[in-house]
């Protein structure tokens, strides 16, 4: 078991029950899954640029990836229909907890000028995305091996009711949310 995981199990559900007044242990929100996108944009014409992105998104989340393709065209974009256009990874049970525990704890601190997440990036319904400029923040990434610096955005899914909830769950993880 990934030690948040067994953290959320053993101390955070209960201590998350009492903060929000819930009666049953059933109602305490939970994290369902972390989706990663890495758009790539123009360069995605290229296969090796598919190739290399597929390959560190892989590393990152030691789970392969889906290449995305554009399902029309559309002529101002330059885009034809069944061209790739970036990579995606859903992430659930131990590997979600994992790959969260490496952003809280290694990658959030690499990042240039970190000065805590946005509060404001909730959706309303208890989700949370983020924005990542450079994907070698990761540990995993070796700088010397990098062809073009990608970004990616990062979405963590819970069962929270609202945003509020959410909030909890991601504090008490130990999410570095900006005061």
């Amino acid at each position: 078991m990934a030690r948040l995981q067994e953290f959320y199990s053993n101390t955070l559900r209960d201590e998350l029950k009492q903060k929000l007044g819930l009666d049953n242990v059933m109602a305490v929100p939970k994290l369902t899954k972390i989706t990663l996108n890495m758009g790539l944009g123009d360069s995605a014409r290229d296969k090796k640029v598919i190739d290399n992105a597929v390959e560190e998104m892989g590393l990152i989340t030691g789970q392969q990836p889906v290449v995305t393709y554009a399902r029309k065209s559309i002529a101002g974009f330059k885009l034809r229909e069944g061209m790739p256009l970036g990579v995606k990874v859903t992430l659930r049970g131990r590997t979600m907890y994992e790959f969260l525990d490496r952003l809280i704890h290694v990658a959030s601190p690499r990042i240039r000028d970190f000065r805590g997440l946005s509060p404001k990036s909730f959706d309303g319904r208890g989700n949370y995305s983020l924005g990542v400029r450079e994907q070698i923040i990761f540990p995993e990434i070796d700088f010397d091996k990098v062809d073009q610096v990608r970004g990616m955005d990062i979405t963590i899914t819970t069962t929270a009711k609202d945003n509020d909830q959410a909030r909890a769950l991601l504090d008490g993880f130990g999410f570095p949310f900006r005061r």
